[in-house]
């Protein structure tokens, strides 16, 4: 159930995937189109359309077939066989594993890509209306397909992973949310428009027609509100807490960041893991950035609209550090090494994303990579981010933030959650992310009746937390009131038919019923959305002996 409830109100930080352009079987996106919202912008912006359709934000995402690159492995661990190919003007994911104990073919049609900077690149397929993201990445720098980051020790093929609109938001323009109480169903496709249009940046432009009305400038905004632009989408800190009513895919250029979601870094992992660091909080930890202050952002070095080609670089970014350090200081300075990145920005394997790099925008002094002293504060190893917002946080975002940490194993941390949540609870006692949140700890506790009614108090709030709906029917299974249990297991599971054991569950209690065949259709249901899962496929097996067990 962690990572579902994580998915309620709080992300765990993770390196997004943003894809390259691989060279080899890789039909050209790069400059094919704009993003079809930003179309009107380019008859009074023709130079600066021409430009940015060439670069990586403008093809972060789009049809499969525009972003296709074609190939085949085998995955060693759990010996299925993938083959991505395009056949009448589809583009197909198959896979294959034979053998007798336990095999399993079939096939999706990937409809969209995500990602097109220096990683990789991901693909989406749908399921009865619900979206999700391939098992399979493309890894651009290694050139090669291989699992997904958080499944390459996996024994099964996970097809029920959710395009979760906070994923898509960093890739795409026109996001929706999902239909209320689902992971990833959406009305109609999973976004409008492919790429990050202009509007992401500078506003809808409503009133700019012709020339005549307002656009939001990034520049020429506060420092926080410009930050908060970019940092959308390139900063994930360790914990992101949304704010109560709020989505982040709702932020509009020119709005604070803060007022809709509240980040958390863990100080004490600075030195440890510089490579897990986002491009925000390394630039932040950079003595660029902390002598220059506001002064400085990612404006300073990279232009939105365009992108130095690679016989550029070297000049072009060379030319952003002498703008503070002087051609003085340049001349004196390696002169015979004009590439300042190849020092002091070196690239660093990535160690949220396997198979990739990613570049360090600590801007390190010494090329052998010593560590910056970090920012803590005493008392505080988890602290918000940047540290100006600690003004704003709350109970609250302590925490739902010290509990995700917990369900990640971190340390230490199930003390502070659970302290942290007993004051939030008093203090906003109609919050239902608490409420479930505070029934979880004491479900684990075992105080069966305490965490019945934190979650019934969450459902009468929100009647579509299906966590809290998930967790309270196995409370009243134990029971001993299996009616009410499959009530709140089938108004759950029919929001997210992508959380298999919520279905197993159901599967379970009618097969215990003697209803076989009513838990035989659940068992189905579970294997449409999971195909590979080992548990369904064993109890189906034991459903099909009139004198099977109801087991799996």
């Amino acid at each position: 159930m962690c990572a579902q409830r994580v998915a309620a109100g709080v992300c765990f930080a993770f390196f997004l995937i943003t894809a390259a352009i691989a060279k080899q079987n890789l039909a050209p996106v790069t400059g094919s189109a704009l993003p079809s919202k930003s179309v009107a912008c380019s008859s009074c912006h023709a130079d600066i359309s021409n430009s940015y359709r060439m670069t990586v934000m403008a093809n972060a995402s789009g049809p499969a077939a525009d972003g296709l690159t074609t190939g085949e492995f085998s995955d060693k661990v759990s010996g299925v066989h993938y083959r991505v190919y395009q056949e009448d003007g589809k583009v197909w994911m198959s896979y294959e594993r034979g053998g007798k104990d336990n095999p399993i073919k079939g096939q999706k049609e990937l409809e969209y890509f995500i990602g097109s900077g220096v990683k990789g690149r991901t693909y989406l397929f749908s399921e009865d209306g619900f979206w999700f993201e391939a098992p399979i990445n493309w890894y651009s720098q290694e050139k090669r397909w291989n699992m997904t980051p958080a499944y390459t020790e996996s024994s099964e093929i996970p097809l029920n992973l959710p395009a979760y609109v906070d994923c898509l938001n960093c890739h795409a323009s026109g996001v929706r949310g999902p239909v209320p109480g689902t992971d990833s169903k959406y009305v109609g496709k999973p976004f409008q428009h492919g790429g990050i249009a202009c509007q992401r940046c500078h506003g809808s432009g409503g009133e700019h027609a012709g020339g005549k009305g307002a656009i939001v400038n990034p520049a020429k905004l506060s420092p926080e509100r410009r930050d908060s632009i970019c940092m959308e989408c390139h900063f994930e800190g360790t914990v992101a807490v949304q704010q109560p009513g709020k989505h982040a895919y709702e932020f509009q250029p020119g709005e604070r960041l803060s007022d809709y979601v509240h980040y958390f870094v863990l100080t004490e992992t600075r030195m440890q893991a510089p490579r897990a660091l986002s491009q925000f909080e390394a630039l932040s930890l950079s003595t660029c950035k902390r002598s220059s202050g506001d002064k400085m952002w990612c404006g300073s070095c990279h232009d939105p609209h365009s992108e130095p080609s690679p016989e550029q670089k070297v000049a072009y970014y060379r030319s952003k550090c002498l703008v503070c350090h002087g051609e003085r200081f340049g001349a004196k300075h390696h002169a015979d090494k004009p590439d300042c990145t190849h020092c002091h920005m070196p690239q660093l394997p990535s160690k949220d994303v396997a198979h990739t790099e990613s570049t360090d925008h600590r801007i390190l002094r010494y090329p052998s990579g010593s560590p910056v002293p970090q920012l803590q504060i005493r008392g505080k190893p988890l602290r918000a981010f940047p540290a100006s917002n600690e003004s704003l946080t709350t109970t609250r975002d302590y925490a739902l933030a010290w509990e995700t940490l917990a369900e990640h194993g971190f340390a230490g941390a199930d003390g502070e959650a659970e302290r942290y949540l007993q004051k939030a609870v008093v203090e906003t006692p109609d919050d239902p992310v608490l409420l479930a949140a505070q029934g979880f700890v004491e479900q684990a506790r075992r105080h069966n009746a305490d965490a019945e009614e934190l979650y019934e108090r969450a459902l009468k709030v929100n009647p579509l937390a299906n966590d809290a709906a998930a967790d309270l029917g196995i409370l009243k299974a134990q029971s001993g009131d299996l009616r009410d249990a499959v009530r709140l297991w089938q108004e759950a599971f029919s929001r997210v038919p992508n959380r298999s054991p919520i279905g197993m569950d159901l599967a379970m209690a009618f097969c215990a019923a003697g209803q076989r065949d009513v838990a035989k259709k659940y068992v189905e249901r579970v294997l449409e959305f999971n195909p590979d899962y080992r548990k369904a496929k064993s109890l189906l097996e034991h459903l099909g002996d009139p004198t099977g067990e109801c087991k799996p």
